[in-house]
């Protein structure tokens, strides 16, 4: 894989990204432990007694439209401090999103689709063409009854949504009370993300048909030149962006970098197979890792005021250890990420 990204091998790189890439800034992915699903508290959301049930049984209940059309609070309050963070630029892309920059800068980048809502990824300057948010994102707000846009968003939330993860917070109300939409006057108000039971964005199958047309359309004679897949700190559970992995030509690469296998359920094979790598470790480490091994750590580095507080532990902490002298460059054989199968830092 280093080789191959060294010598222009790969030039059509296509991206995954999940909420793994993004638990660098402090922002708590949804499956992992310390996540959305694993800390969620039903009982302090404010929801019938089925609903609470229904919470506990699934959290995913939170972020699914049959449960915001009867009751809006649920979405709004556990997702309040992700809205009030997002607009006051809380959160800083992290240094794994600075590497797919790279990537673009390279002219290797083909797409980067991204499940990911937080918005982080506009802040690494892709252009629009490049960048597909799968699941919506949080920077903007409609009415999901009526489509109509909000404006004044933020302050909508900090006024009337209670902070259930906070009941002292000086800037918040005692009970939820519910923003209504200006042109319907449904309190249908909340970001522009896609919960579940709804449709993706057109934009999301578009650029599929675009990057996979053999895969798309059956009767399509064009072949997609993508010819490395990396999925980044994703579960690879939810569909159909999961289904990425088994769309690229069978001949291309996939590398997943995550703390733990996934995708075994989908086809792929870690130990008896070719073309299936797995980068084990947290994102960051593993992409900083990478760019020193193929050489682009200087290049990452020009990035470091930009980019979230534990990457830039990460840089001074190498630039300790390195004593700010660069590393000589590897040869093939020191090359520890291009040996076959599981790799780590």
């Amino acid at each position: 894989i280093v080789k191959g990204l060294r010598n222009g091998t790969f030039k059509n790189i296509v991206v995954l990204t999940g909420a793994g890439i993004s638990t660098g800034t402090g922002i708590p992915d949804f499956r992992s432990p310390g996540g959305m699903y694993d800390t969620l508290r039903p009982d302090l959301i404010t929801a019938t007694r089925k609903q609470r049930k229904a919470m506990t049984r699934d959290p995913t209940e939170v972020i699914c439209f049959d449960l915001f059309e009867q009751n809006q609070f649920p979405y709004l309050e556990v997702r309040r401090p992700f809205i009030v963070g997002t607009a006051a630029n809380q959160w800083k892309a992290t240094l794994s999103h600075f590497f797919l920059a790279i990537l673009h800068q390279k002219n290797k980048l083909k797409r980067l689709y991204t499940q990911n809502i937080d918005g982080l990824d506009l802040q690494i300057g892709l252009p629009a063409d490049k960048l597909v948010h799968v699941h919506g994102t949080i920077g903007e707000a409609s009415c999901e009854f009526c489509s109509a846009p909000f404006e004044g968003f933020k302050d909508a939330v900090v006024a009337n949504i209670k902070n259930i993860y906070d009941s002292n917070d000086p800037d918040a109300p005692k009970e939820s009370s519910n923003i209504l939409c200006k042109s319907c006057s449904r309190p249908g108000v909340k970001p522009n993300t896609v919960m579940y039971g709804r449709n993706l964005p057109d934009k999301f199958f578009d650029s599929c048909e675009e990057d996979f047309p053999q895969a798309v359309a059956t009767t399509n004679s064009a072949i997609s030149d993508v010819d490395l897949l990396l999925v980044v700190g994703t579960s690879l559970t939810v569909s159909p962006a999961n289904s990425l992995v088994y769309m690229v030509p069978a001949d291309c690469p996939r590398v997943v970098v995550n703390t733990i296998p996934v995708g075994e359920d989908m086809g792929l094979n870690f130990t008896n197979d070719d073309r299936d790598y797995l980068f084990r470790g947290k994102c960051d480490q593993v992409f900083l890792d990478l760019a020193v091994q193929l050489g682009w750590e200087d290049e990452l580095f020009r990035y470091f005021d930009d980019m979230s507080p534990q990457g830039q532990a990460m840089i001074e902490e190498f630039r300790r250890k390195s004593r700010l002298t660069r590393p000589a460059p590897s040869t093939d054989n020191e090359i520890t990420l291009d040996a076959k199968k599981q790799c780590g830092p």
